[in-house]
């Protein structure tokens, strides 16, 4: 007979035959949950991404924009780097600045390889270069030569170069020790103006290493780490991705038109163009041309570093040049206009931005030519004005005509290039060819009487003083 199990007694053998079963599963569980989290610790393979942008030629705002460009491009997509290849022999003061401090805040490290080969950083790109947080040469580059001077390349003598060069070595000295370079030597870039090959800026710990091309820097900045806000970033450079920034239209229409050059020949031969269109209005094409070049150039020069004061002179010496239009100087306005051409184009840019500008021979030669131009149009302006055919009521009294054809005491006459009826109150018929003098006039037509018959001059050439003398009113 089957013994039963009291009721009483199933209760806690049911709950401590699910306690034992929960303490054996739980460590499976855990163990399980601590093997989980495996799957996640594989490296990452996606790929290290690298902008890569060139800079070449002058420094200017051209090339500062273009820049910003590639800093925002790379910010958008993520990049891990931005490499700059520099090549430059200078340019604005002011531009470069601005590079500078797009470069010590950029949302990513900034690497600056001066090469290929053959390749400088001088003037303004010294300071580009002290800036990166890796910088770098190509054997056979130079960097240094970082003296301010002025706007065609001349030294600037006495108190504002004391001025101007101490404020940029204070400026390049904080640039270096926020970067961790040597010091000195870049105060001696600007105070002495010395330069050195890669080799020795490696050495003298100006830049920080030797690449051969941006491939060689990729490798061995992978292999070392790119230095970052006191953290240093490292990558595979095989699994590298390279985005090369190019220029666009308005980048390089930006970098032509900012050229200090260009825009000085746009000012001179815009004011040429404007006033040889003012002098013998209706060529109209000369006028079009001036005014599309001298709003460009006004649009330079409000970016350039220019003088305000040396504009104005070359604005009043086109002024000068108007006058003599109107105003009998005897030559006195022009000689006037052109002083003022020389010395506004002289002081137009600011002493001490960079190493490009406009150079004393090329201002001397733009402007004998523009003043040629100017003076021309003057001429051409006072023989038309001298030679302005009469006209009017009041101006065609007493001047000659010739018959063109007659019949019943009426027909046609040719004065001052055009035809006139006319009407005539002598008895006879006058033949083609006749000269005969204005008496009155009525409306649209002329009373005349015979002064030469057409057996004493030619009728398709008359020879008759009128022709030559200046009254009041335009036919």
């Amino acid at each position: 007979m089957m013994r039963r199990v009291p009721f009483a007694w199933l209760l806690p053998v049911s709950l401590l035959v699910s306690l034992l079963a929960c303490l054996a599963v739980c460590p499976v569980s855990g163990a399980l949950a601590q093997e989980k989290p495996e799957s996640p610790e594989v490296h990452d393979e996606s790929p290290f991404i690298i902008r890569y942008v060139e800079i070449t030629g002058s420094i200017s705002p051209a090339q500062t924009d273009f820049l910003q460009s590639a800093m925002d491009a790379a910010s958008n997509e993520g990049a891990g780097l931005l490499i700059i290849r520099l090549d430059t022999p200078g340019g604005s003061g002011e531009a470069m600045r601005d590079m500078v401090r797009l470069i010590l805040n950029a949302p990513v490290p900034v690497a600056v390889w001066v090469g290929p080969a053959g390749a400088h950083a001088a003037s303004a790109g010294v300071f580009i270069v002290a800036a990166a947080d890796v910088a770098a040469m190509a054997p056979q580059t130079t960097i240094g030569a970082a003296s301010p001077v002025g706007p065609g390349g001349e030294d600037i003598k006495g108190t504002m170069e004391t001025k101007v060069k101490n404020d940029i070595m204070s400026f390049i000295r904080g640039v270096a020790e926020a970067r961790g370079r040597n010091v000195q030597w870049y105060e001696e870039a600007v105070d002495k103006a010395v330069s050195i090959t890669a080799k020795e800026a490696v050495l003298k710990h100006v830049v920080d290493l030797i690449a051969d091309s941006p491939d060689d820097l990729i490798q061995q900045l992978g292999k070392r780490g790119i230095p970052y806000h006191g953290e240093s970033i490292r990558f595979d450079p095989d699994t590298v991705v390279i985005h090369q920034q190019e220029p666009g239209f308005r980048h390089a229409f930006l970098a032509w038109l900012l050229d200090p050059q260009v825009a000085y020949f746009l000012l001179l031969g815009g004011m040429a163009g404007l006033f040889f269109e003012l002098a013998t209005p209706g060529a109209i094409l000369p006028g079009v041309l001036g005014g599309l070049s001298m709003l460009l150039a006004l649009y330079a020069m409000s970016i350039l570093p220019t003088n305000a004061a040396g504009l104005i002179i070359i604005l009043f010496g086109l002024v000068l040049f108007l006058l003599e239009l109107h105003v009998t100087s005897y030559g006195l306005l022009s000689v006037a206009g052109v002083v003022s051409l020389f010395v506004g184009s002289v002081i137009l840019f600011k002493s001490g931005q960079g190493a490009e500008g406009v150079d004393m021979l090329t201002i001397i030669v733009t402007v004998s030519g523009v003043s040629l131009l100017l003076l021309l149009a003057v001429w051409l302006a006072a023989k038309a004005h001298r030679a302005r055919p009469s006209g009017g009521s009041e101006g065609m009294l007493g001047t000659r005509g010739v018959v063109q054809r007659w019949s019943g005491g009426r027909g046609t006459i040719l004065a001052h290039g055009e035809l006139w009826n006319a009407v005539s109150e002598e008895a006879g018929e006058y033949a083609a060819g006749d000269v005969v003098r204005v008496l009155r006039v009525d409306g649209l037509t002329l009373e005349v009487m015979l002064e030469e018959p057409s057996d004493t001059i030619h009728p398709a050439h008359p020879s008759h003083p009128a022709h030559s003398t200046t009254t009041k009113g335009d036919s």
